[in-house]
C-alpha cells in the first residue's frame, strides 16, 4: 500500500507545531539524499523521515500509555523522561494511523532518537538526518557531520551520538545508555 503522503502532512499539522512540520521536512529530503548516496531505496528513506515524529508532542502519560499497550520494554529513563519513546511510539502509530507494515520502515522510525546497535543502513539515515537536515542549524560541527555523512556513514552516526552526548553533558541532561551503545558500535563499524 503507497503511503498517502499528502494525508500524513495533513495529519502532522493537526499535531505538530509548524516549525517541527519543517524539520519533518527537512528529514524526508535529507534522507532521500542519504539513501541515493548509499544505495537505500529513496522512497523507504523518505517515508521514513515524513514519518519519524509523528508522535512528537504526544504528551508523557500518551507515550507511556501506547508504549505498555504495545509491550514496549520501558527502562527506568524512559518512565522518567517519556519523550525517548516518542520514536517507538511514532512506528507504532504509522503502522496504526497510516497502514505502514515495511519493518525496515518501522525499525529506522523507532530507532531515530537513541540509535541502536546493528542498526541497518535506513536506520543510520534517519538517524544522522533526523539530526543533520538543515533546519538544525549552522554551526561548525553540524556543517563538518554533514560533510562527514556524504562520505561514512558510521562515523557520522558515532559524531552525532558524541555532539548529542555532549549537549546533555552540558545542560546537565541524562544520557540514555543507548547512545553511548550505538556511539561504540558505529565507531566500529565499517561503511
Amino acid at each position: 500500500m503507497a503511503l498517502d503522503r499528502a494525508r500524513v502532512i495533513t495529519w502532522l499539522e493537526n499535531h505538530v507545531s509548524p516549525h517541527r512540520l519543517h524539520h519533518i521536512l527537512g528529514v524526508e529530503q535529507f534522507a532521500q539524499t542519504l539513501a541515493l548516496r548509499y544505495g537505500v531505496d529513496p522512497g523507504q528513506a523518505a517515508q521514513a523521515g515524513l514519518l519519524h515524529d509523528l508522535a512528537k508532542f504526544f504528551p508523557p502519560q500518551q507515550l507511556l500509555h501506547m508504549a505498555q499497550e504495545h509491550d514496549l520494554d520501558i527502562d527506568p529513563i524512559c518512565e522518567k523522561i517519556p519523550h525517548l519513546l516518542h520514536a517507538d511510539v511514532s512506528a507504532f502509530v504509522a503502522r496504526q494511523e497510516f497502514g505502514v507494515k515495511d519493518e525496515v520502515i518501522l525499525q529506522a522510525i523507532a530507532n531515530h532518537t537513541l540509535g541502536r546497535p546493528g542498526m541497518d543502513l535506513l536506520s543510520c539515515i534517519i538517524f544522522v538526518a533526523d539530526a543533520l537536515e538543515p533546519g538544525r542549524g549552522d554551526e561548525k560541527k553540524l556543517r563538518k557531520l554533514r560533510e562527514l555523512s556524504e562520505t561514512n556513514l558510521h562515523k557520522t552516526v558515532a559524531g552525532v551520538c558524541e555532539y548529542m552526548i555532549k549537549y546533555l553533558i552540558k545542560h546537565h541532561k541524562i544520557i540514555h545508555p543507548r547512545m553511548i551503545l550505538t556511539r561504540n558500535w558505529a565507531l566500529k563499524a565499517k561503511d
